[in-house]
């Protein structure tokens, strides 16, 4: 690279470049000092310092010749000039120290007027900032009013106002008042504000707690009231209309026929339960995010509260009043689980509902454990059945509370069986075994709607004319009234129970024939066991009879109950039982007859060793006969029972007289002793001829095949076999055995020959006899 040429600095370029910055300029009135600092840069850089000094330096020796060539032409001029520039010199000094003075005096001035200047921007800032501090405090006293009103909602009770309001502080938009720390220590004293409307707010569901628990009772009350008032209704249309006989209150034929009248239990002109309290409160949780703490603390709260409802022991006198805050206190859960959304779940609302069922069953179980009175479980049991059908309909699930009354039921029927079983222990024991008298029209349809029997009999003593004697004694009466009763009692317990209905017949059925067995039947047996008057114990023949009858009608009339309420056959087995105990009776209508049979033996006086033959019968026998027909035929039992009397007392009398012959109390008689017997005989059979019962001739027929043995001497006949076989089968070889040793030993103990003879006769005879059948007890 050829080397750079160095700049060659003329006079010209040098007058040019001063020209530029202004220095020889006569016409401009500044100096552009800064186009100097290019040019000396550029002076530098060439190193050309020396030849830019020479190229200046001529430069200013030029400009001085111009001037003094200037200055030597003007002179005279110059002078002048500088005459009159001393001149105005003076002038101007004077001008100056008279500016100086005035500058002076206006520096005075002004620095006065710059200190008022000052004052008045120190002014003007001050009270800027006073405005500053008055809008600040303006809106500090804004806030802290927002605060003091939230303390105000806060007592006021509204809550989320003053939570919208803590809200409002949060979130206003940045501003001087922002970076204060009064506005920070409001901004950190919000979650202490907030705590206290939680803390209020859930102090007034507290209050509100308490006060629906103070309610409830009477809320149960109305609805309690309510359900009754449907239950009468309801069964007034069930009366009108046989097809709803077997519909109860709650099931669909009844929900659907219902005619609703609009009740708000817990809005009403009585009672009026105001939820806001509790919606605020979880509207204010929720805005909180806390809501599943107020969650959990209500059900704490209310299984408390549902735990203090029942008391333990409870007194059964306060049950009524327990049953209405049960009632009440689950109708209020109900409503707060519908309109609460997702607050109270289903579950919450079960789990105390099954707790508090079970500590009620186990309460009025202990309650009833030594109680003996039936109608204080029915009282229990309608107080149970409110609760259950008025719940029910609340759509709670009462499948506990029905097996609670059937266990009560079942405890029910076994107090009304004993109270009815005294009851009818009563009734036999003091009843006289009288026939009934009726004198009055009504009276006697009362009996007979009472009592059960057949059609004929019913329709036979409604057609019989007044006065009249009735068959059966109060007695039957009496019974056929309680047993009415005791059904009766019986569903009334079960009256509006979704039952079981096998189950409840089954029961029903043990029940009427443990009554009726063993209370009723075995009674009358002891009755007629305990009394000996023959009349007493006909009356009690004929009450077991129409027992018997009463059996039957009563098992057809109850299934027939039942059959209309889709139940099943109702058995009655205590007719078994009473046909035990009638043919205990015949019995002892037997026994009695056979007791003064024997009262009119101890009066016979018979001469076992008579020297003669009697031609009339026994003077005893008269009177025995006499009493025999008479009594028996008056007797009000049915005519085969009297037959079969008749017959047993014939058979009695013929095995008196057999045994008079044949038996150990008797050690000896001769034959004038058997032919007396025999006329008796005779004359009994007469009798019974006369009275119309030839038929119980044939009683005596072994007597007097025995009498006829030892009177005709044919005791060899009955020694052949062919001949015992077919004419006397009914003489007993012992018997007969017996009798010809009686004979034997009086003609032993004879002092005539022919009747010594005799007598050993007899002997031989009786040990042929022995030997037929050795060792036979007959």
């Amino acid at each position: 690279m050829p080397p750079r040429r160095r700049q060659q600095f003329t006079q010209e370029s040098i007058d040019q470049q001063l020209q530029q910055i202004h220095l020889l300029d006569q016409s401009s009135s500044s100096e552009n000092l800064e186009q100097l600092g290019p040019i000396i840069k550029q002076i530098h850089t060439n190193r050309q310092q020396d030849a830019y000094l020479r190229a200046l330096q001529s430069l200013i020796d030029s400009k001085d010749a111009e001037i003094e060539t200037i200055c030597g032409d003007n002179y005279q001029e110059f002078i002048d000039s500088v005459s009159t520039l001393f001149s105005i010199k003076s002038y101007t000094t004077n001008l100056r120290e008279k500016i100086t003075s005035l500058d002076q005096s206006v520096s005075q001035v002004g620095r006065g007027l710059v200190e008022k200047k000052r004052a008045l921007l120190q002014s003007k800032k001050t009270a800027a900032n006073l405005d500053e501090g008055i809008d600040t405090l303006q809106a500090c006293l804004r806030v802290l009013d927002v605060v003091d009103r939230v303390g105000e909602m806060i007592r006021e009770g509204k809550y989320w106002s003053a939570l919208r309001s803590l809200e409002d502080i949060e979130s206003m938009p940045p501003t001087s008042l922002s970076q204060t720390p009064l506005f920070q220590h409001v901004l950190s004293s919000l979650p202490s504000l907030r705590s206290q409307i939680k803390d209020a707010v859930t102090a007034s569901v507290k209050q509100w707690l308490l006060d629906i628990r103070n309610v409830s009772a009477q809320v149960g009350q109305l609805a309690l009231e309510s359900m009754d008032t449907r239950n009468r209704r309801w069964r007034s249309r069930r009366e009108k209309d046989p097809l709803l006989k077997q519909s109860r209150v709650g099931s669909a034929v009844e929900v659907v026929t219902y005619e609703k009248i609009e009740y708000n239990v817990l809005d009403n002109d009585q009672v009026r339960v105001d939820f806001t309290p509790l919606y605020q409160c979880i509207h204010i949780y929720g805005a909180l995010d806390a809501l599943d703490e107020i969650r959990r603390s209500y059900q704490a709260d209310r299984k408390a509260q549902s735990d203090l409802i029942i008391p333990d022991p409870i007194p059964l006198s306060s049950l009524r009043s327990v049953a209405q805050q049960i009632v009440g206190f689950f109708i209020i859960e109900t409503h707060v689980l519908e309109t609460t959304g997702s607050f109270r779940s289903e579950r919450d609302v079960e789990e105390l509902w099954d707790e508090l069922v079970k500590r009620l069953s186990s309460v009025i179980e202990d309650a009833l454990r030594n109680e003996r009175n039936p109608d204080t479980y029915l009282s229990v049991k309608e107080v149970i059945l409110g609760c259950v059908m008025t719940l029910e309909s609340y759509s709670y699930s009462t499948s506990s509370l029905h097996s609670l009354i059937l266990k009560l039921f079942e405890k029910y029927v076994g107090m009304l069986e004993a109270q009815f079983g005294s009851r009818f222990e009563a009734i036999i024991a003091q009843d006289d075994c009288q026939p009934m008298y009726i004198e009055r029209d009504t009276e006697r349809q009362g009996v007979l709607d009472t009592v059960w029997l057949t059609l004929e009999e019913k329709e036979q003593l409604q057609e019989s004319p007044l006065p009249l004697s009735i068959p059966w004694s109060q007695m039957f009466y009496l019974c056929c009234q309680d047993i009415r009763n005791f059904v009766q009692n019986f569903y009334q317990f079960i009256e509006g129970v979704a039952q079981h209905h096998r189950n409840i017949d089954d029961l029903l059925s043990k029940s009427l024939n443990n009554l009726l067995s063993d209370h009723i039947s075995k009674n009358i047996a002891k009755r007629a066991e305990a009394t000996s008057n023959l009349s007493q114990i006909a009356q009690i023949v004929a009450n077991l009879e129409h027992f018997e009858i009463a059996c039957g009608e009563l098992e057809r009339a109850l299934t027939n109950i039942r059959s209309s309420q889709r139940g099943g056959t109702i058995r009655v087995n205590a007719t078994k039982s009473f046909a035990s105990t009638l043919a205990w009776a015949l019995a002892r209508v037997n026994t009695s007859i056979k007791s003064k049979l024997d009262d009119f033996f101890g009066l016979s006086e018979y001469d076992w060793t008579p020297s003669v033959r009697e031609d009339s019968p026994s003077m005893y026998l008269y009177e025995l006969v006499n009493w025999l027909t008479t009594v028996v035929d008056t007797l009000v039992i049915k005519e085969t029972y009297k037959e079969k009397a008749f017959r047993s007392a014939v058979e009695y009398l013929a095995g008196c007289l057999t045994d008079f012959m044949t038996g150990r109390h008797i050690p000896m008689m001769n034959e004038n002793a058997i032919s007396n017997i025999l006329v008796d005989v005779n004359f009994l059979e007469e009798e019974f001829k006369r009275n119309g019962r030839p038929e119980l001739c044939s009683v005596f027929t072994e007597l007097r095949t025995l009498t006829s043995l030892i009177l005709e001497d044919k005791v060899q006949e009955y020694l052949v076999p062919s001949v015992r076989q077919t004419i006397y089968t009914a003489v007993k070889p012992k018997q007969l055995q017996s009798l010809l040793e009686k004979l034997a030993r009086f003609g032993g103990q004879c002092r005539d020959t022919p009747s010594r003879e005799r007598g050993e006769r007899r002997r031989k005879e009786a040990e042929a006899v022995g030997r037929l059948f050795p060792g036979e007890n007959r």
